[in-house]
């Protein structure tokens, strides 16, 4: 049964009354002059009633003090039951708390802090775990060397290198030589990255630095094709690379084959425009410009030309 139907729909006469009662107790958990005035009741039960008042604690805006008094069965003393600080319909709240683990995001880490994994991490898998390792009793595990063996390596090894012989590796059950075999390799860590860890980690550097970005769209060329890229090995060297353009934006950062940028090492390079020499002007002489062809052939001058239509007028 819920708490709406237990509680009374008409309150308590007596305990509606006890406003005074309920204000000296709300005073007493805060302090004289952050109460404020009674906004209402609520009938929790028989002879039960809560009194709201204002808060007026700076930070606690639409908080209220609920102050709930009863009285026993044909007593006429009122008592006190509890004194809360409540949040109101329109209170300013905190927001829900959420685990740190949810709450961290790429650049928060900082000198110093610590970012413990769950031991259940699903980016993460176990390095060895010897579970491929075959039974000792399967024809394909290795057998431990017989003492007549163990004697002749060591008696050649001595005798070759002049030093203690190293047989440990030979003997055993395999799984020694695995461990060293891995330590050598530099391959011996508690967990490496999983396939499911791979997976979210290359789609988050495509997100970052891949062929939907608007500066691959706009780019000339892919990176696939770029003299800055520099390969890396693994499955991962198959989509992506490590930019050494020190102008490109993605600049030592991991980038999808598929990405571009402006800074491709063999994007084109734009003719400059001609420009023309400046004109030459030379005013040291006086062009001489004919007016119409020489009969004979020759020059005819400007004044010579004038006096002939001269004297043909005449």
């Amino acid at each position: 049964m819920s708490a709406a139907t237990t509680r009374s729909r008409t309150p308590d006469r007596l305990c509606a009354e006890a406003v005074d009662l309920a204000r000296e107790a709300a005073e007493e958990a805060a302090a004289p002059g952050l109460v404020g005035e009674h906004v209402g009741l609520v009938p929790e039960g028989d002879r039960v009633v809560t009194h709201f008042f204002e808060a007026k604690e700076p930070g606690y805006r639409g908080w209220r003090w609920a102050v709930t008094v009863t009285r026993a069965s044909r007593a006429k003393l009122v008592t006190l039951d509890e004194t809360v600080l409540l949040p109101g319909e329109d209170a300013l709240l905190a927001p829900e708390w959420v685990p740190w683990s949810e709450r961290l995001r790429p650049g928060d880490m900082g000198p110093g802090d610590l970012l413990p994994t769950e031991a259940e991490d699903l980016r993460l898998e176990p390095g060895y775990t010897g579970e491929d390792e075959p039974p000792p009793n399967s024809i394909l595990a290795e057998h431990p060397p017989s003492h007549d063996l163990v004697e002749r390596v060591e008696s050649e090894d001595a005798e070759l290198t002049d030093r203690r012989p190293a047989i440990e590796a030979t003997a055993g059950n395999g799984r020694g030589a695995i461990a060293s075999l891995a330590e050598e390799l530099g391959m011996r860590r508690a967990r490496v990255l999983s396939r499911y860890g791979l997976h979210t980690a290359a789609d988050r550097w495509e997100e970052s630095f891949g062929a939907k970005t608007p500066m691959a769209q706009a780019a000339p060329a892919s990176c696939a094709t770029c003299g800055f890229l520099v390969p890396i090995g693994g499955s991962l060297g198959q989509a992506f690379g490590v930019c050494a353009n020190e102008f490109s934006p993605a600049d030592g950062r991991l980038v999808s084959l598929s990405y571009g940028c402006g800074a491709h090492s063999e994007a084109a390079v734009m003719p400059k425009p001609p420009i023309p020499p400046p004109p030459v002007l030379d005013s040291m002489t006086a062009d001489e410009f004919l007016l119409r062809p020489a009969r004979d052939g020759g020059s005819v001058s400007p004044e010579a030309d004038t006096a002939s239509e001269d004297l043909g007028h005449s």
